[in-house]
């Protein structure tokens, strides 16, 4: 198995970057240690599109949220994903924090970014009229928006693969070797040579850094969490509402998602332990009670699950995008903490010509640019859906009902370039199980799905990849 270029790392910023470099006759492989791509920082993050004020004046961060904000709008229409510019408010619930409002302020128009403008109260209460009454003003970002990360990571990986690049899942590197020409990856999937290596692993970055003598990389692992309420308390808030920024990140915010949920969140907690994910009563308290600051209406009814996310603090506070000093084969994209999802596309564009510089490819004549649409049985039309099921009478069972999922949308997903293997994965590429009873009702279907397409026992379909079995035989 050999390549022109292999990234490590299936979350938006290798998808996006494996996306770009298929424009080009190299070849790219992109090595992902899960059952999925999408299952780390990327499926559990705010999904903001940042405007961009909020970075230090010169840093990578700074200039490439700009530019990558910039671009989202036509990427995700391009790649046919859900993307909404809602625009963003930073409220201030005192004149000190009024100051700190106008601070931000100066710096997004030295960042370059469009559309800034401070409000007073009775402003930011005219655009949100459900904020607290404590607000005396706000800063509005006009160019933020919202997107779904797991979406667009799909999204680029099924472009990407179509264009030709390989995708191995459950590939995980536990060793690389330096050759004259590249390197030797040792993984879980074999022996994978490369010219070169994108490091786009996530928190994980810096351990794939020292497998090749790098120890200039140290990242702190992070975790946030959050609770999403149901489509019923969408009302609540139109744009990102976020409050005055501290230390460990942008606060705790209240936003709609593209899919009309209400998502509160996160904490901030440096851990040990890069894979605890798990959710706590105090991370949650928290967040719940300082997102009633903002919207002193929320209520945890209206909450139909809690999750936690992993990101990659590093401890420049600034993106680590370049060659490695061992090795200038080895590009490191390290340390993508918010707001990396804002400026996954400018970092992909960015490292796309880094690598170009290095290597002069061709450019392929016949790169599919567009990602086909996916069909959305729920947004069709009366006379859209009976054609469709005319077509094909998959369309016409509905396997979920909460969010109106076809088995015909559940077959699309399983059989798409670098498709659904697990229920997760069929509910993040369909809306499966994201509604209000969570799956109970149609999680066996989606189990019964899987098997039979995948020609495997049932026993054998899991959550999310690993020993995450859903049905047990208990004859063994």
């Amino acid at each position: 198995m050999k390549f022109d270029v292999a990234v490590i790392g299936g979350g938006v910023i290798g998808a996006l970057i494996s996306r770009a470099l298929s424009q080009t006759d190299l070849r790219v492989a992109l090595l992902e240690k899960c059952n999925d791509v999408a299952m780390g920082t990327t499926k559990a993050n705010s999904a903001i599109v940042h405007g961009g004020f909020d970075a230090a004046n010169g840093t990578l961060k700074a200039k490439l949220n700009v530019r990558g904000t910039a671009l989202m709008p036509a990427l995700c229409k391009t790649l046919n994903v859900p993307y909404r510019n809602n625009g963003s408010l930073v409220l201030a619930f005192s004149e000190e924090e009024m100051q700190h409002v106008h601070a931000l302020y100066e710096r997004g128009q030295k960042n370059g970014v469009p559309k800034l403008s401070v409000l007073d109260g009775a402003a930011v209460r005219e655009l949100e009229p459900h904020v607290s009454g404590e607000v005396v003003g706000a800063l509005l970002s006009e160019t933020a928006g919202i997107v779904c990360p797991y979406e667009l990571t799909i999204a680029a990986v099924e472009n990407a693969v179509e264009n030709g690049v390989e995708f191995f899942r459950n590939c995980r590197v536990t060793a690389i070797n330096k050759l004259t020409d590249g390197f030797c990856l040792q993984t879980t999937c074999g022996e994978i040579t490369a010219g070169y290596v994108v490091n786009a692993a996530g928190v994980h970055a810096d351990e794939i850094a020292r497998m090749i003598g790098d120890d200039s990389i140290t990242l702190v692992a992070r975790k946030g969490e959050y609770y999403l309420l149901d489509k019923a308390y969408g009302y609540l808030a139109d744009h990102t509402i976020f409050q005055c920024p501290n230390k460990m990140g942008k606060g705790v915010l209240v936003t709609p998602t593209v899919d009309g949920n209400l998502l509160i969140g996160p904490s901030a907690l440096d851990v040990d332990d890069k894979d605890d994910v798990d959710t706590t009563s105090d991370g949650l308290s928290f967040v719940f009670e300082k997102a009633k600051r903002s919207v002193p209406e929320l209520t945890l009814r209206g909450a139909i699950t809690s999750f936690a996310g992993m990101r990659a603090h590093p401890t420049t506070d600034d993106f680590i995008i370049g060659f490695s000093e061992k090795s200038d084969r080895f590009l490191h994209v390290a340390g993508i903490e918010s707001p990396g999802l804002s400026a996954a596309p400018a970092i992909a564009e960015m490292v796309y010509d880094l690598l170009c510089e290095r290597t002069n490819p061709h450019v392929r004549a016949d790169f599919r640019l567009e990602r086909p649409a996916p069909v959305r049985f729920r947004n069709l039309t009366k006379a859209e859906r009976e054609a469709l099921v005319a077509k094909n009478k998959a369309y016409g069972r509905v396997i979920c009902r909460c969010e109106t999922i076809t088995e015909g949308e559940i077959l699309d997903a399983i059989h798409a370039p670098a498709g659904a293997r697990d229920v997760d994965g069929v509910k993040r590429r369909t809306r499966a199980g994201m509604g209000r009873c969570q799956g109970g009702f149609c999680g066996s279907k989606v189990v019964e799905i899987l098997a039979r397409e995948l020609d495997v026992p049932m026993n054998e379909i899991t959550k999310f990849g690993g020993d995450s079995k859903i049905l047990f035989d208990k004859t063994k």
